[in-house]
């Protein structure tokens, strides 16, 4: 492994991808409430810098190209889920995930045989494509009913989750405990911003605990610390998670 590879150009703490998170959180639910278009820019931003970092935090070669790869098909999803007629909102985003994982392999054909890190590469980048391309959810959502307080608490769940892996305590403490209390805040702001029933607002703050603390757990694996790509990345990439999960728990539980 290179030296390139080893030395990010400046290590970021958890702190500064939590906050990233809350700030992605925040200008989405800014753009569920006022224009499709400005939500729309805010889920390629997020795509674009999910796509960007990714590679940097898998600390593979090819990070230019492999950016492209998994930046562009979740940028693609996001337009198509505004554009597409309804119901079916999400119909292009799994043809945007096949394309993206497809010109992952083709990447690491072109980079030839004997190269370094062909498998964690691969996996790796099929892993943010899909990412990626699930931040389309949030478009999705805000089209699917018209109900934009759905979104908002599927945010404060994210938040509160994201604020509890903050805590310097041990996953093993952490990832329960943030379970926990988004499990309490979903159902909490369903009562105050809307009339989203107890129950599904709960399952739903259960599972977004679930997601943002698998993520938490891969951050604290990956042990070297972050540069600024990796810690957007990081940061992002499970806010563009909840998105596709907010949107098909509203369909299966809620509308």
């Amino acid at each position: 492994m290179t030296a390139d590879l080893q030395a990010p150009v400046r290590s970021l703490g958890s702190w500064t991808i939590g906050l990233v998170g809350i700030a992605g959180l925040a200008a989405i639910i800014a753009g569920v409430y006022t224009t499709r278009e400005a939500l729309v820019v805010v889920a390629v931003l997020i795509a674009a810098a999910v796509g960007i970092g990714w590679p940097h935090f898998l600390r593979i070669p090819a990070k230019k190209t492999l950016a492209a790869v998994i930046a562009l098909p979740g940028a693609a999803a996001a337009i198509a889920a505004a554009t597409v007629p309804g119901p079916g909102f999400l119909d292009w985003t799994p043809a945007f995930i096949a394309v993206g994982m497809m010109a992952v392999f083709v990447v690491q054909l072109i980079r030839g045989t004997g190269q370094a890190q062909r498998l964690e590469s691969t996996l790796g980048c099929c892993v943010g494509v899909l990412l990626s391309c699930l931040g389309s959810g949030w478009v999705a959502g805000a089209r699917f009913n018209g109900v934009r307080e759905m979104l908002l608490v599927a945010a404060i769940s994210a938040a509160v989750a994201l604020l509890t892996g903050l805590i310097r305590w041990p996953d093993s403490v952490v990832a329960p405990l943030g379970m926990v209390l988004a499990g309490l805040a979903g159902p909490l702001a369903g009562l105050v911003f809307s009339d989203i029933a107890v129950l599904p607002a709960a399952i739903f703050g259960v599972v977004v605990g679930a997601v943002l603390a698998s993520f938490r757990r891969m951050a604290t694996l990956r042990g070297a610390p972050l540069n600024v790509p990796a810690a957007l990345s990081m940061g992002l990439a499970p806010v563009s998670a909840v998105g596709s999960l907010a949107y098909f728990i509203d369909k299966l539980l809620i509308y």
